[in-house]
């Protein structure tokens, strides 16, 4: 199909960090605070590259601006590492939750490969027991502070291992028991969501929801793997749809408008809403967006956006990126000029996405609405 696509309106001046926020693709393992990891690390005698916090947060920082997706995943080694014992674990998770509140976060989806974390001794169901109880005590100090929020796992499995239906069996395991939803992550390109048919099928059967890392660092091969074997209801990044759109730019007396021309795919994905992970940052970073330009401003996610996709937009990796989802939503008001209505929309479109049952979803839409009605 094809429609005109339009500059975006100029933005204007807020506060950023108190929008209440919704969080969807925010990885436990790239959330840590710099100084938690040396001194976990130290008890359980693993190596640094810096056991200084400040030098360490840019030594994360600057691997992840490599530009390659591989050396990205390579600084996982060492959060991973310190993520071995219940303690870790629970001390990981419990912070992971304050600073998802401190950045005005009232809804965040947790998510994480439970098989990463058994160096120590630890089973699958003592893992993600570990970590509930970590997101517990995380909501208790955050109410205790006067804030609330609510979180949930996504159960992940690695794309590379060999233990999809055991993990989708454990996500189920635990539905009523702090897991939301579940995930395959790592190495997209050459491991096709195709692998885990069989464990998609389980999850569909018992009516658990799934959301597929698809169209980061692989493209359209992926992304329609993720919808037909996946049975993905969300993309995680999702960005290399783009793929599938042209965009023929013309200049007229006023605007620049643009006639554009989705594909088959691209078009299923944003007429059945199916919601887009986003994370600006770090899609520049892994290289993502390298086939749309070099800079942020060339990330397509604006045009996804005015044309109607359900784009929602997240971190990924705070740690790794050195970013908040406060500093995301600044880089579109920077680059993209999006203004409050932008942000809100942005904010509900994640909402609605969301694995909460659906009368919960419904009292977050309208907190969330109440929150930028009172901001004028």
């Amino acid at each position: 199909m094809t429609e005109p696509i339009v500059d975006a309106a100029p933005a204007i001046d807020f506060d950023l960090k108190n929008l209440p926020k919704v969080s969807l693709h925010d990885h436990l393992d790239g959330g840590l605070r710099p100084a938690t990891i040396i001194e976990l690390a130290e008890a359980v005698g693993h190596t640094l590259p810096s056991t200084d916090p400040v030098a360490l947060g840019e030594w994360f920082r600057e691997s992840a601006n490599s530009g390659s997706l591989v050396r990205y995943l390579e600084t996982f080694d060492h959060t991973v590492a310190v993520m071995q014992t219940h303690e870790g674990l629970y001390r990981v998770a419990k912070e992971f939750v304050e600073d998802l509140a401190d950045d005005g976060v009232v809804y965040g989806e947790v998510r994480w490969a439970p098989e990463q974390h058994l160096q120590k001794g630890l089973s699958l169901d003592e893992a993600v027991e570990a970590v509930q109880e970590g997101l517990e005590a995380g909501v208790e100090a955050v109410g205790e502070s006067g804030r609330e929020i609510q979180v949930g796992q996504l159960i992940t499995a690695m794309r590379h291992a060999d233990r999809g239906q055991e993990i989708a069996e454990l996500a189920v395991r635990h539905r009523n028991k702090g897991a939301v939803g579940f995930d395959i992550a790592g190495a997209e390109d050459g491991f096709l969501p195709s692998r885990f048919r069989d464990a998609f099928t389980y999850l569909a059967q018992h009516n658990f929801p799934a959301t597929v890392h698809a169209g980061e660092a692989a493209g359209l091969e992926s992304i329609q793997s993720a919808l037909v074997d996946g049975r993905a209801l969300r993309l995680g990044h999702g960005v290399r749809i783009a793929e599938d759109i042209m965009v023929e730019f013309e200049d007229d007396a006023e605007d620049t408008v643009g006639l554009v021309t989705l594909g088959d795919l691209s078009s299923w994905i944003r007429d059945r809403g199916i919601a887009l992970e986003i994370c600006p940052s770090s899609n520049l970073q892994t290289g993502a967006i390298a086939g749309f330009g070099e800079g942020i401003e060339s990330h397509p996610l604006d045009m996804l956006y005015q044309l109607g996709f359900n784009v929602t937009i997240n971190t990924d990796n705070r740690l790794m990126s050195g970013v908040t989802l406060t500093d995301e939503f600044d880089l579109l008001v920077e680059t993209f000029d999006y203004d409050l209505d932008d942000l809100l929309e942005l904010t509900l479109n994640a909402a609605e996405a969301s694995f909460l049952p659906l009368e919960e979803k419904e009292a977050l839409v309208e907190y969330i609405n109440d929150a930028y009605a009172n901001l004028g």
